[in-house]
Parts: C-alpha cells; structure tokens; sequence
C-alpha cells in the first residue's frame, strides 16, 4: 500500500507534493505535504486500515496551541488533513539547543496544558502526546496527531507532565529532583498513581500561566591565559612567516528537515510570513469591532459605554489569567479619567467650532463626546490591552481563509450599519432620560454664549 500511495498523485481531492516521513511497512502512519483546491499546504496522515476518525470532533478543536484539522475521511486508506505548521519536533529542539527554564519552560507547559484543555473540551483526547507530537514554532508548542488513539483525559495529563520534564530535563523519564522547585508540584500531581486524582488539563493551564521559573544559570567563560611578554631586547624583529594559505571547506548543507505529521525543519520564512498575514487580518477584524463599540456608544451614550467598560474588563482578564478580576477592574478604573477627559473636550470644541461653522445639534455634540470616550477604553495611546487581546483571539480565525471570510463579511456588514447608524440616528440617552435633558440645556446656553461673541 505505500508504494500505490507514493506513485498516486492525489489522495481525495489533495494533490501530494511530497513524504515527510512516519508510517509502517503497509503505509499506516505517513505523513504526506499536499496542496488543497484552494491551493493551501496541508499535512495529511494515513491511518491504520479501518480507522474511523471523528472528524467533526477534530474540526471543533480550535485553539493556537493545536493544529488545525481541515478534513479526512474513512476512505481506504483512512487519513486526516491537518494544516501544514512548519515546525521543529520538541525531542529536535531540546537535543539542538539544550533543555529548557524560566519563561520558554514556562511557556511550553502552559501551552501543552491548553492544547489539552482544547482537545478534551471537544470530547476527545489525544492518546499519544511526548516529545515527537509536539512541534515548536516561535518557541511555542503546537500539539499534532491528537484523537488518533484511545486514550483518557488522565492519561494525557500524565503525557503532559512527561513532555513537560522531558522539555526541562531533556531526559526520557520524569526525574523530579531535576525539575525546577516550582514546576515539581505539578508534575508529580499529574503523575499520581490514581487518574482520578490528577488535576485536569485546564487546571493544569490555570497553574503554569503563573509559575515562576528561573532561568538556568550561563555557563561560566574560561579565563584566557595570560599574554607571554615579549623578549626584553631584540636587535631585528624577525620577519612574519606569511601565513598559511587556507583549503577550500565545503559548504556544509542544513540539516534536513525532519518532520511528524505536521511540517518540517524549523520555523521558515513562509511561516513567518503566514503568522504576519494572519496578524494583519487580526488586526483588521479587531478595528472593525472597536468601531462597532464606537458607533454604539454614539447610538445610545449610556448603555453604550456601560458594556465597553464590561467588555474591556472581560478582555483585560481574558488577557492575564495570573491577575484576575481585581487587576483588570482596578486597570480599567484607571482608565476612566483619562477617558472623561475626551468626553468632555469634545462636545466643547464641537460648540467652539460652531462660532464659525454655524449651529451644532447638541445632543448629537455629547453623543460624540461619549464616542470619543469608549475609543479611549478600547485603544487610546497607553491603553491597548484589549485591542490586543482582541487580536490575539482573532489570530486562529485569521489562520484559515474559511474564518477570515466569514468573519470579514459579518463584522464588515455590522460595521457599516453601526456607523450609518452613529451618523442619521438622534442619540438616545435611555434609561438617563433626566441627564439627557440637563446635557441639551447644557449644551445649548454655551453655544448660545459662544456664538453671541
């Protein structure tokens, strides 16, 4: 069966465009690059003849620390469609550049305990997760070849603390006097005896986003030999040998690249370039929902800005599991102030204006003026915590066209109706209908003043 695999040149509606290596003598287990109709690299493993993956299930698993599943079939062979993440397997990285500490270690085990937390929530489990499962991209992991096996959400949270040590350690086996302090509890609560006793991946996650690890001390320099002094006295300095003249080396190829069911060799410019093209739509997806917030503030000033501070809070906290709910609360208070200031200045240049530019509505003035506030809650110079984190949670959908398009057409569309609205619709001050009337009175005496001078 390999060799009819390796002379096709499709499998389903995938052309293949090379093997990257896996499988048995019967072709089971390997992982062919292919390009998609849409032109997209993708990574495809066959699987054992009768496997019956559970493709929907694989497909629900979204997450940046899990390789996408894109498709598959029980198909004769049985294979899965995963995305192509160029990457490097986590044993590669720990044998090139040494075990890991501090915050790359860290790193590593939060987002081990995430791509689990994914999986497990979808009602699967991975079944086969270590050092070879695991590639590393940008110094994050990205998990590969889940669901394939049966397994339990136990048994991967004891996977999970062997890859952790073995990241750490660089050793096979979890050596708990290795470890560092910090990171020992943990590990050994995921290797207790009893599954039911084993914290869950989520769990697990909630830990390591906090877990401070030290970083492992440099290798000391050796000291440089002193300098031999020269000769107290010489008559003629002896003339320099000229030096030798250098053979020609051979350039010494790259290594080839290895690679699981994922990608090959170490993260290249094509990945870098996709993750920039991904942030960028990110980011793109991230303004169009700051000026919806906008454009709803400016529809209804009251309501609005109550749930852009509710939902600035949520991204604050969303964005830094360590602090909580009193740091993103405490930090958007903070930016209150800073806010008011824009809320106020505006309607009063809006009347200032108006002496030379003729009469301005005067609630439509303070409608703006709140606007003004709720773009300094989401994005302000110095207050870009939740644009962020927007984008970062926009960064899955922007890795695959499918998501960027949907979500492109539907926050384009609600866009462009906030902001018709913001722009023909008299501002509604509900449920505030007393302040609404002390503003436009307000509002009114200072243009009257300003326009009589």
């Amino acid at each position: 069966m390999s060799g009819d695999i390796d002379r096709q040149a499709h499998i389903g509606q995938y052309r293949l465009l090379s093997r990257l290596g896996g499988g048995d003598g019967t072709g089971s287990g390997a992982v062919h690059r292919a390009t998609g109709p849409d032109g997209r690299d993708v990574a495809i493993r066959l699987l054992a003849p009768g496997a019956v993956p559970d493709i929907a299930r694989m497909r629900a698993v979204l997450s940046p620390y899990v390789v996408d599943v894109l498709d598959g079939a029980a198909a004769s062979p049985p294979y899965v469609v995963s995305r192509f993440v160029p990457g490097r397997p986590l044993a590669e990285t720990v044998a090139e550049h040494g075990p890991m500490s501090g915050d790359a270690l860290r790193r590593m085990a939060f987002g081990l305990a995430k791509a689990l937390a994914a999986i497990h929530r979808a009602g699967l489990a991975h079944g086969d997760l270590g050092p070879a499962t695991v590639l590393v991209v940008d110094g994050a992991p990205i998990v590969v070849d889940f669901g394939l096996t049966a397994a339990d959400a136990a048994g991967d949270v004891r996977a999970w603390a062997a890859t952790v040590a073995f990241a750490a350690t660089g050793a096979g086996e979890v050596v708990a006097d290795a470890l560092p302090g910090p990171l020992r509890p943990l590990v050994a609560a995921a290797c207790h005896p009893d599954p039911g006793a084993r914290p869950s991946a989520t769990e697990l996650a909630e830990a390591t986003s906090r877990l401070p690890l030290p970083e492992s001390p440099a290798p000391p320099r050796p000291t440089p030999p002193p300098p031999i002094p020269p000769p107290p006295t010489q008559s003629r300095p002896a003339p320099a040998a000229p030096p030798a003249p250098r053979a020609p080396q051979a350039a010494v190829p790259p290594a080839a690249p290895v690679a699981t069911s994922a990608a090959p060799g170490s993260a290249s410019a094509a990945n870098a370039h996709g993750l920039a093209v991904a942030r960028g739509w990110a980011r793109l997806l991230a303004a169009m929902v700051v000026v919806i917030a906008v454009s709803v503030v400016i529809m209804a000033p009251i309501v609005g800005l109550a749930v852009s501070l509710g939902a600035v809070t949520l991204l604050r906290v969303a964005g830094t599991t360590a602090r909580g709910w009193a740091w993103a609360f405490g930090r958007t208070l903070l930016t209150v102030p800073y806010a008011a200031a824009f809320t106020v200045a505006v309607p009063l240049g809006l009347v200032a204006v108006s002496a030379v530019g003729g009469e301005i509505d005067s609630l439509s003035a303070c409608a703006f003026g709140a606007g003004a506030g709720a773009a300094v809650l989401w994005t302000a110079p110095g207050v870009s915590g939740p644009r962020r984190q927007l984008e970062r949670m926009f960064v899955s959908v922007a890795r695959r066209p499918r998501g960027i398009a949907t979500a492109g057409v539907v926050l384009g569309v609600l866009a462009l109706a906030a902001v018709v609205g913001a722009l023909t619709l008299t501002p509604s001050f509900s449920p505030m209908y007393g302040l609404q009337s002390s503003l436009e009175s307000t509002m009114d005496r200072w243009q009257t003043g300003v326009n009589r001078f």
